[in-house]
């Protein structure tokens, strides 16, 4: 994950570089800095070839196409700041003692200039006078109305699609908890690739391990293990919680091993999949299945939308740490355009968690895996 900083006045090189060294290891690839007669934008990125690039004085943080990023440019004079509608780039705001903009994509980087610190809205503009929203998630598009195997095939195609524009035929990764959600991902990204690296973490023995091994190896992907003692997660949740910039306690215990799989993966890709969003799109948590049939829609939205401060920001996080890229392909638009028509019974059926979603992974996963019930990270 590439990060961008910035402040909306010439002349602040230097303040612009000291807000990127604490951004520095989300890319040391790449680091560019320039002025224009209304702001001094700045970036790193963790290679060459992506992320962050300066085009037409346009700073883009990006994670595989304009749906996912957050954009910094000068336009009429005027720093103008975008969001992703899902918020799957983070970006925050606030203003200096004389009053001026600046922005960052991780709260460290604005400790020097300002202690309000705010975060930017998914789908939102900042037009140099006020912030508006560009896009916001629906709760009235129109059904599918397709029968379900029509449905499934779509629903395939579209994480088909999603997948081709993230994955690079070699040097890429997966991470792979042993859950339907990654392992799809992986699934799909494997006929795509030469090598395709796998990786999954958790204490000896445990089940996410085991399910995990057994995608990689029915794929035949090069599979990598970290098995961690609580010794270790003790010893790494300070950095945990440094790089998540939260406290919150289910957001930290769902972070530590996903940090540690993070940066021993960095170690032999630049960028992975990650499965994110497919519980709150397709109902894959629990307690969904004690809410009456009518409220399910609504709170799926809810979630969906709330994504950029839960599961979103612990993916940012740990990838960013290790200069790594994350793409969570099931937050592709076309995907979640088409999730969030599919009816709610179709996600959860006879007590089924994510049922549509294993009718359109028949066949590709291991049949213990592809019924696999949910459990916690």
């Amino acid at each position: 994950m590439a990060g961008i900083a910035g402040i909306a006045r010439a002349g602040c090189t230097a303040e612009v570089n000291r807000m990127l060294d604490k951004l520095a290891h989300r890319g040391r690839a790449v680091r560019v800095v320039f002025e224009t007669p209304h702001a001094t934008l700045g970036a790193v990125a963790p290679t060459i070839q992506t992320t962050a690039v300066l085009r037409d004085k346009q700073l883009v943080q990006d994670n595989a196409e304009p749906a996912r990023c957050a954009v910094a440019q000068v336009v009429d004079g005027h720093l103008t700041l975008r969001r992703d509608p899902l918020g799957v780039a983070p970006l925050y705001y606030g203003y200096t003692a004389e009053g001026t903009l600046c922005f960052a994509s991780e709260v460290k980087g604005l400790l020097d200039l300002t202690h309000t610190v705010h975060e930017f809205p998914p789908g939102a503009d900042y037009n140099g006078d006020r912030i508006t929203q560009h896009f916001e998630l629906q709760p009235d598009l129109p059904p599918c109305d397709e029968e379900q195997q029509r449905i499934a095939a779509l629903l395939k195609e579209r994480l088909t699609q999603a997948v081709q524009k993230c994955v690079q035929p070699d040097a890429f990764g997966a991470w792979l908890s042993g859950g339907l959600d990654s392992s799809a991902l992986t699934a799909l990204a494997r006929p795509q690739t030469t090598v395709l690296h796998t990786f999954a973490g958790g204490l000896a023995g445990s089940e996410d391990l085991l399910y995990a091994r057994s995608v990689a190896e029915f794929l035949r992907t090069e599979h990598h293990e970290c098995v961690v003692s609580p010794a270790d997660l003790l010893r790494v949740l300070p950095e945990v919680i440094y790089h998540l910039e939260s406290f919150d306690a289910l957001l930290v215990r769902s972070s530590v091993v996903n940090f540690i799989v993070a940066g021993h993966a960095a170690e032999f890709v630049p960028a992975v999949l990650s499965g994110e969003g497919g519980d709150e799109l397709f109902a894959g948590y629990e307690y969904l299945k004690d809410l009456p049939a009518e409220n399910l829609e609504q709170e799926l939205l809810d979630i969906t939308k709330r994504l950029h401060n839960t599961a979103l920001q612990r993916v940012d996080r740990c990838a960013g740490a290790h200069g790594q890229i994350a793409h969570p392909c099931f937050l592709d638009l076309h995907v979640v355009e088409l999730a969030l028509r599919i009816p709610a019974e179709f996600k959860l059926r006879d007590n089924v968690e994510k049922w549509i979603l294993r009718q359109a992974l028949a066949g590709l996963l291991p049949r213990s895996v592809l019924e696999r019930r949910k459990s916690k990270f």
